[in-house]
């Protein structure tokens, strides 16, 4: 009698078979839990209210999981929130990787010397600040946040981290707006969206 062992090809086939079941039943459940509100908060936006998947323990865990997957093994020294639900986000991520956290907020609300980024919207200008001492040289980050739409913001923090001496490994986001394109403004690290919406 003759065995044919498995080739390591049929595990990897398997694996990633599995996985991107797993991924296509996660996004499906964040979909189905997101509320999409019409005119908030201006005229013309549709906001993607995503409290509905914090108030879900295991939806909530699964996507904290899957913001830390693509990084586990990437060294991960701080991750990077963005005002304010990005700090929703980064803190159990930092955690899930044994990471430290880093929030960038806007001016004024941060009690010890910062280092400021100004960056350009679309009409005018905004910043975020981190305290200088928050990302040590040769920190490497993980910038996570709730939303991407144009990527200004989430490139204006990793220009922040760059700033303070840190390295940009990647960023990671619960969704991104898919006709904005903002993953188009990240350039040089990996840039990971669990959900186009």
């Amino acid at each position: 009698m003759s065995l044919n062992p498995l080739k390591s090809d049929d595990y990897d086939n398997d694996e990633n078979r599995i996985l991107g079941q797993m991924s296509a039943i996660l996004t499906d459940s964040i979909r189905s839990a997101l509320r999409a509100i019409p005119d908030y908060p201006k005229p013309g936006i549709i906001f993607q209210d995503i409290t509905p998947v914090l108030q879900s323990g295991l939806l909530f865990r699964q996507v904290r999981e899957e913001l830390a997957a693509p990084f586990r093994g990437a060294g991960i020294t701080h991750v990077v929130g963005i005002e304010a639900r990005g700090f929703i986000l980064a803190a159990p991520v930092a955690v899930t990787l044994g990471a430290g956290f880093i929030p960038l907020r806007k001016p004024g609300k941060l009690p010890w010397q910062t280092v400021r980024h100004e960056y350009e919207l679309e009409y005018g200008t905004d910043s975020l600040e981190a305290h200088s001492d928050a990302c040590p040289p040769g920190s490497k980050v993980l910038v996570v946040d709730d939303v991407l739409a144009t990527g200004g913001t989430a490139a204006a923090a990793g220009s922040l981290v760059r700033r303070l001496g840190g390295q940009v490994v990647g960023w990671s986001f619960l969704l991104a707006i898919r006709a904005l394109a903002g993953e188009k403004q990240l350039t040089g690290a990996q840039v990971h969206v669990v959900l186009h919406v």
